[in-house]
């Protein structure tokens, strides 16, 4: 991981943030002044650079703010947390229009200097991620006719600046088609601001969109830059619009209207150079008939309609996208890529896959992990596919009639929950391990368990707890951090685990 830089002049400030940081495993490079940072900056490649930078404002030989300008022209995209006693508030918050991501005021408690820089490696990590995802990987995979279909419209609108709505099934690669149409559009040289209105609550959400002002609401302690502003010269993304709250429809109207916005708690009207892009999974035509979304923003947005098709819909993509995926994932996970058979490519070709391209991505980084050999067979595929595919397989696939399951099965994805239910069986099995029999439905990747633990009990092995228990934790693991890209908060988040929790976890099980 790259190191935070510190540039301050009290070597006390200095020593507390190093031996704070220390303790949750992130590197430090401490300077005493902005001279020294400018200097390390020009000798060191970008790789070996700060993940993020935290700057007093005020020190002998230079201003926080000068250097958060010179930095910011060599780093754009670098988290910069500026820190300023009170009397330096002002200047404090008019750095925000220089790109600084917070400010810390001193004394500062330090639960809150760590959760404030947390938050700041996040960001550095995602913006890491997605300019990777956009540099090293094809923006978009697909032979099919309809997905043709869908890159010449995207080659038609490359010189236009103009009002984007894609429909499309959840999971089918709406922010992909947003991000290539910004890319090849004449503010590709811009930001790309993605934002799920569906993600986030009411409450925040206008806050998240327009940014606020101090002391807008409690809690409000600084000016907050918002999308619209982050945004600023590129392209706004705005993800699930129809789940967007009435009022502030009324405010998105305007704003696509004349251009111009109030942040929350502000009196100054500020002018918006965004271009907007929006998504839906759902019918806003019927969104409007029933009286939820504003029938004028719908004629706003939808001023060109590009319709993603579902991937039953491009089963030929099938194979290409997962060999892709099983690369990815292999590179992820820093392990040899995995080969897949011509009958289990059939099969995934076969399944209906309701969760769309990112079902088929997490499938194959779940293959990845839970395969035993290199090669992946039929019988290697998750419980799912085979349930739902496995009356439909024809004799020469050779679907086992009750195929073992590994560990546990692939986890949901969150925007769809429903779309990756487990399958579900009677449970006489479980009276095959010595439990009496019930009524009560045992799901596949229980079974799975079982099977497997029955198999390691009959092999005479006295370790089966630790195995069983360290395989599950590593999948568990792996897939969370798969899921969110590698940031392990997140991850934890999700799982229901602290951050410290599963930074043992991942030093325990070897899986840096």
């Amino acid at each position: 991981m790259k190191p935070i830089w510190i540039v301050d002049d009290d070597q006390s400030i200095r020593f507390v943030l190093e031996k704070a940081l220390l303790r949750e495993n992130l590197p430090t490079r401490s300077f005493t002044n902005p001279q020294e940072v400018l200097k390390a900056l020009n000798e060191t490649p970008e790789s070996e650079g700060p993940q993020i930078l935290v700057s007093d404002i005020r020190m002998p030989g230079g201003s926080g703010l000068d250097l958060l300008e010179k930095v910011k022209e060599k780093l754009p995209g670098l988290p910069v947390i500026i820190m300023t006693a009170f009397s330096d508030l002002d200047s404090a918050v008019s750095a925000f229009q220089g790109g600084a991501f917070e400010y810390l005021p001193k004394p500062f408690d330090l639960p809150k200097a760590l959760e404030l820089i947390h938050r700041a490696v996040e960001e550095s990590q995602r913006e890491e991620v997605a300019q990777e995802s956009l540099t090293a990987a094809p923006e978009m995979l697909g032979q099919a006719p309809a997905m043709q279909d869908v890159f010449r419209a995207i080659g038609r609108l490359s010189q236009s600046n103009v009002t984007v709505l894609i429909t499309g099934e959840s999971g089918s690669g709406k922010e992909l088609v947003a991000r290539a149409l910004h890319k090849h559009s004449p503010r590709g040289g811009g930001p790309f601001v993605a934002i799920n209105t569906a993600a986030i609550p009411k409450d925040l959400l206008e806050s998240e969109l327009f940014g606020h002002e101090r002391g807008a609401f409690t809690g409000a302690q600084t000016m907050r830059r918002g999308r619209f502003e982050q945004a600023e010269g590129g392209t706004l993304f705005l993800d699930e619009i129809g789940d967007m709250p009435f009022d502030l429809q009324t405010r998105l109207l305007r704003v696509l209207s004349d251009g111009h916005f109030y942040r929350v708690g502000g009196h100054s009207a500020v002018k918006a150079n965004v271009r907007v892009i929006a998504a839906t999974h759902q019918n806003l035509e019927q969104r409007v008939k029933e009286g939820v979304f504003r029938e004028d923003l719908f004629h706003r947005l939808n001023v060109i309609r590009l319709r993603l098709p579902a991937l039953r819909e491009r089963r030929e993509d099938v194979p290409m996208l997962t060999r892709f995926f099983l690369q990815q994932s292999a590179k992820q996970l820093g392990v040899e890529p995995k080969r897949i058979s011509d009958a289990a490519l059939r099969l995934l070709s076969g399944f209906d896959f309701p969760g769309n391209v990112r079902q088929l991505e997490n499938v194959c980084h779940w293959l990845t992990v839970m395969a035993p050999a290199q090669m992946i067979e039929v019988k290697d595929l998750p419980p799912e596919v085979l349930s739902a595919v496995g009356d439909a397989v024809p004799p020469e696939l050779s679907v086992p009639a009750e195929p073992v399951a590994p560990v546990f099965a692939a986890p949901a994805p969150t925007a769809a929950p429903a779309e990756w239910s487990p399958v579900v069986h009677e449970a006489p099995a479980v009276a095959s391990v010595g439990a009496p029999a019930t009524s009560a439905p045992v799901s596949a990747w229980e079974l799975g368990l079982q099977a497997e633990a029955r198999s390691l009990l009959e092999a005479g092995r006295t370790d089966v707890w630790d195995v069983l228990t360290r395989r599950f934790e590593t999948g568990l693991i792996l897939t969370a951090l798969a899921n969110t890209r590698g940031r392990r908060i997140e991850a934890a988040h999700k799982l229901g685990i602290g951050r410290n929790t599963i930074t043992r976890k991942i030093q325990e099980l070897n899986l840096e």
